[in-house]
């Protein structure tokens, strides 16, 4: 595979390589540092999944942002090389704080409604973006729903759950607020899509980007961990969260990305999302 690999970067940059080094951290493909003989290192990703689709998703952000992501060098559907960027996935309070602020200042970016200008993917599974005024009817339709139906027909979902998430969808206008405007986000922060170097985040890898509420992006930082209480009260001071998010808002919008880890993984994160049901009283 390295040989392979080397082979195609060769062949699409025109450059030499001297090493290839199988790096970890990502739960979807493969990706390798390639040392070169005549320039800096770069990273070649392989999957699958189509990655030509995360390459837009970089280079929009690249585009329509300040955030800080790699540079596409080439994609197509089961190749992708980025520029090769330093840091661990390592993260103290000082980068929970420099990420609040580029997350803030990334959540600033607004468009005249709710999806993106094509569909995405989280992780390998399909994101439908069709552009739409209401938040609370994309989430409902294109991510609550959307994920049930994938993962019932991968019967990964028990039916009797499925029934549980359908109840909270037909519930979200008692549950959900309709925010100021659509926020661009990057949609998938957890620790290992995040590099970090001396207390600044250097890069935010593998986006699951489209415009939605920023409360979506808090949930799914709350749910994974990724960082504790310097990120959130870093954040705050760039935009307030509403009450009533971290008492009840955080735990609907958890049920988007639990959908997602039961169809692609099963086993506990079936429990989860019944924990998640009950504690929503659903």
């Amino acid at each position: 595979m390295a040989e392979s690999i080397a082979a195609d970067v060769a062949r699409v940059l025109d450059v030499h390589p001297a090493e290839v080094t199988e790096l970890e951290g990502g739960q979807i493909g493969a990706v390798y540092r390639i040392d070169r003989a005549d320039g800096p290192p770069v990273v070649a990703k392989v999957d699958e999944t189509p990655l030509e689709v995360e390459a837009f998703m970089l280079r929009t952000l690249a585009r329509e942002s300040e955030l800080p992501v790699p540079d596409v060098l080439f994609a197509d559907s089961d190749l992708m090389i980025l520029e090769y960027v330093e840091g661990s996935t390592d993260h103290g309070p000082a980068a929970a704080r420099d990420a609040a602020d580029r997350l803030a200042a990334l959540h600033g970016e607004r468009a005249d409604a709710f999806g993106f200008k094509r569909d995405t993917l989280t992780g390998p599974v399909r994101q439908p973006n069709p552009w739409t005024d209401s938040w609370i009817d994309f989430y409902r339709e294109h991510r609550l729903e959307h994920l049930t139906r994938v993962a019932v027909e991968s019967g990964a979902l028990p039916s009797s759950l499925a029934e549980r998430v359908a109840a909270v969808g037909d519930a979200l206008e008692a549950l959900l607020d309709e925010p100021d405007a659509p926020s661009l986000i990057h949609g998938d922060i957890w620790t290992t899509n995040i590099l970090s170097r001396d207390g600044e985040v250097t890069a935010f890898l593998d986006p699951a980007t489209y415009y939605g509420h920023p409360e979506i992006e808090l949930a799914y930082i709350d749910w994974t961990g990724t960082f504790g209480d310097a990120f959130f009260d870093r954040y705050e001071t760039h935009h307030a969260v509403d009450a009533g998010f971290f008492d009840r808002r955080r735990y609907v919008y958890r049920l988007y990305p639990l959908l997602v880890h039961v169809h692609l993984f099963g086993g506990r994160y079936v429990a989860d999302l019944e924990a998640t049901l009950d504690r929503l009283g659903y």
